[in-house]
């Protein structure tokens, strides 16, 4: 096979295990990938503005945008990596008590600013559970909306906001210190699935990219970045 250039969409969240994968995966095949992150609005834009992409490794939400799923190609999407949503503070800072959903609630309730990215497939998962612990309009007032997940590790790491509320995998940061997981009777993953685009014009490079991401290569990648595979 002739070595392609492949151009990808992936989404934010799942940056840190995939550039990694991505530069494997151009050692092994002699493939080179350029990559789009964005978050879940701006994939579905990514997806249906006429831009040429190959292949896309998003967030399931993207698929279930009629007009976005219609420029991949037909049948199942391939789901590669998944992370739920978990809680961080400033490193040295007092970790809260997030171990039963009521602590988690009054945790909420007490901080003035929560970091994190409402217009996203992990900003959609929270405004659920707000919902679901009664705690929506409250949580409008205490969010500060950040463009991309580095601006969540930014904005509580120079003490602008005082929590981090956003997937496990991006809360890992040294500047950070993660105080765990949502419990998990409210606990909501994001799924990262790809596909190839109904218009690439590397179709058979797009689809050994989808499989090397199976690979057990990836998988330790996607481990050690703090995510699960499939």
């Amino acid at each position: 096979m002739q070595a392609a250039e492949l151009l990808i969409i992936a989404g934010g969240g799942i940056a840190a295990p995939f550039n990694e994968i991505v530069a494997q995966f151009s050692k092994a095949s002699g493939h080179k990938s350029a990559v789009r992150y964005g978050t879940t609005p701006e994939l579905i834009k990514m997806a249906t503005t006429g831009d040429p992409f190959d292949l896309g490794v998003v967030p399931q939400d993207v698929f279930k945008d009629a007009a976005a799923r219609a420029q991949f190609a037909p049948g199942p999407v391939v789901d590669v990596a998944r992370a739920g949503i978990g809680v961080a503070v400033r490193a040295g800072a007092p970790k809260p008590d997030i171990t039963t959903p009521e602590a988690l609630k009054q945790t909420l309730l007490k901080v003035q600013s929560v970091a994190s990215i409402p217009a996203s497939a992990t900003g959609t998962r929270l405004a659920g559970i707000y919902d679901r612990l009664g705690i929506a309009e409250e949580m409008k007032a205490r969010t500060m909306a950040q463009p991309a997940p580095q601006q969540i590790i930014e904005a509580v790491a120079n003490g602008e906001a005082q929590l981090a509320v956003f997937l496990l995998n991006v809360l890992m940061d040294p500047r950070l210190e993660v105080v765990g997981p949502f419990p998990a009777e409210v606990q909501r993953e994001v799924v990262y699935a790809a596909a190839v685009a109904a218009n690439s014009k590397e179709r058979e490079a797009s689809k050994a990219f989808i499989t090397y991401l199976r690979s057990p290569e990836a998988i330790v990648v996607i481990k050690a970045k703090g995510m699960s595979p499939g």
